[in-house]
């Protein structure tokens, strides 16, 4: 079983006694806080959580698969989020 968005913002709502709307802004709000903050390269981090931060890739040779003609792929970024010890607790049970 997996959460949706709209099933997510009613669990928080009702865990944390707020209104739909309040736990939908909440969210929206922790997303474009991670977003901005990665976006400037900075790390994010929930104690007990987890964390994300931003890592850089290096250029690297690629294949395409359709043809087997190697490719250049550029450098880049991606994101890495780490597990925190209670999420960890959570599925060792």
């Amino acid at each position: 079983m997996s959460l949706n968005r709209t099933e997510l913002i009613a669990k928080i709502a009702e865990e944390a006694g707020l209104t739909k709307t309040d736990a939908d802004k909440a969210i929206s709000a922790l997303q474009t806080v991670l977003v901005e903050a990665l976006a400037k390269g900075d790390s994010v981090k929930i104690t007990g959580l987890m964390s994300v931060e931003r890592t850089e890739r290096a250029a690297r040779k690629g294949r395409n698969p359709r043809t087997g003609e190697e490719i250049q792929i550029p450098a880049g970024y991606g994101v890495k989020i780490s597990a925190g010890s209670n999420l960890k607790k959570a599925v060792t049970k």
